[in-house]
């Protein structure tokens, strides 16, 4: 089996996953509480070894043409650093919902620009779908308490 780095680094991540979601299953429940202490750490495990193995497969069938290094591109590193430096400290005056909206859509714009309308408004639509489902899964779900902003209340 001939991986690169990608697929080893995966090979890895399966493993450790595997080894720690086999552990979380000594752990005893509380009779008293409906889930159990290794309910959450089994999703969280047992997607990181789905999504690992999906690397190691898929690294595993690509062509193994060879491919010239990519140079860094160090610029863009600062600027998402600049990003997320921007996110947090717009959360405690913006809130969650409107920050994070911001956030995915100037990240998203900043990785990978838009070159039509049509692009521009899927990065809008993907911006809301992670928003509502990140607000809805934390908040009403996980009952997380998100911050509300100074200036928005919201």
């Amino acid at each position: 089996m001939k991986l690169s780095r990608q697929g080893w680094t995966g090979l890895a991540a399966l493993v450790a996953s595997l080894v720690l979601f086999a552990l979380t299953l000594e752990l005893k429940p509380n009779p008293l509480v409906p889930i159990g202490p290794g309910f959450y750490p089994r999703i969280v495990l047992g997607l990181t070894a789905a999504l690992a193995a999906a690397l190691v497969i898929f690294d595993w069938l690509a062509a193994k043409a060879p491919r010239s290094p990519a140079r860094p591109n160090y610029e863009l590193v600062a600027c998402v650093f600049v990003i997320v430096g921007l996110y947090a400290a717009a959360l405690p005056f913006l809130g969650f919902r409107i920050s994070t909206f911001l956030f995915v859509a100037a990240l998203q714009g900043t990785l990978e620009p838009p070159r039509a309308a049509k692009g521009w408004g899927m990065l809008v639509l993907s911006a809301l779908i992670t928003t509502v489902a990140s607000y809805v899964l934390f908040e009403r779900y996980l009952q997380v308490l998100l911050p509300r902003g100074r200036w928005t209340g919201w």
